[in-house]
């Protein structure tokens, strides 16, 4: 017997996605032209990481448009991973642009180049109110993965923001020069973290780990104590996507004709203390090949 709570996604927040696409990509060519015409190492690499994001947004929002269809014959499971996989795609890219702009700052550390300072602070000062507007728009949103992914490269672009309005301030004020690659690596070291993180957290759903804040044998020892379960076995808790935790687990009993009472006591708890509302639970009799099952959550034999 199985019972599910079935999820179904939403609107995967489309809308915040288009919304800081448009804006996003809009001051990516400003900021790109502000670079080339002051000399700014600090501000092309803003740009180039706003141009970035900008895909990284039209890939989330494709991602968003895919999530919302409907589970078929060969997804049974449906399309949510696909915000899975754009999170992936976008930690990926965001670490390749870490490393390329890493590389141009030492460059120019060894061959410092001129910078205008003042047309560098200017915007750079309109890029940082513009990176604060989009992240607050996907703020809003649910955090799925895919929204996360959206959320860090413009989160790494309003650090850039902020870099190069200082680099310009510096530069304006007392013309050192250096400033400005060593802020863009200050910068890139800030922003590999979070790129890990998250494509930490994407590949623990593609290898159907079981969630960092839950433990299996707590979860298990928490069905066991249910009123009329006697042992867990093949017990399994993953995430289908961002948003649904999934388990499945061998529920020994002592009296089939009780399941469903039983059943609705698992689910009651499951989803009261750790949330989980996507259940798959098969009932097994106390039979004779039952009497020296191997509780998976204490190891030691159930009599």
């Amino acid at each position: 017997m199985h019972e599910h709570a079935h999820h179904h996604h939403g609107s995967g927040h489309l809308r915040p996605l288009i919304w800081g696409l448009v804006v996003t990509f809009a001051f990516a060519l400003v900021e790109a032209v502000g670079g080339w015409l002051s000399g700014s190492l600090a501000l092309l690499g803003d740009a180039g990481h706003m141009a970035t994001d900008a895909l990284a947004l039209a890939l989330g929002a494709v991602a968003a448009l895919l999530a919302k269809k409907p589970a078929d014959r060969q997804l049974s499971y449906g399309w949510g991973r696909a915000e899975v996989l754009a999170a992936v795609a976008n930690a990926v890219f965001m670490l390749v642009i870490i490393i390329a702009i890493a590389l141009a700052a030492i460059d120019r550390l060894r061959a410092p180049q001129p910078v205008e300072g003042g047309m560098v602070m200017l915007i750079a000062a309109i890029g940082l109110v513009v990176n604060l507007v989009v992240a607050w728009i996907l703020h809003r949103g649910e955090q799925t993965l895919n929204i996360r992914g959206a959320l860090l490269h413009v989160m790494g672009d309003l650090l850039g923001s902020v870099a190069a309005l200082v680099a310009g301030a510096v530069i304006h004020f007392t013309g050192w020069t250096p400033i400005d690659p060593l802020l863009s690596l200050l910068i890139c070291a800030l922003i590999l973290v979070s790129s890990l993180r998250l494509l930490r957290d994407s590949v623990d759903v593609l290898m159907e780990r079981v969630p960092r804040e839950l433990s299996l044998p707590v979860v298990g020892k928490a069905l066991v104590t249910v009123e009329g379960v006697r042992s867990v076995h093949d017990l399994h808790i993953w995430r289908l996507d961002s948003r649904t935790v999934s388990l499945s687990a061998h529920i020994v009993v002592d009296d089939l004709q009780a399941w469903p009472g039983v059943l609705e006591r698992l689910r009651e708890m499951l989803i009261r203390r750790f949330d989980i509302d996507h259940i798959t639970l098969q009932p097994e009799p106390l039979g004779e090949h039952h009497i020296h099952v191997v509780d998976r959550v204490s190891g030691q034999p159930r009599e």
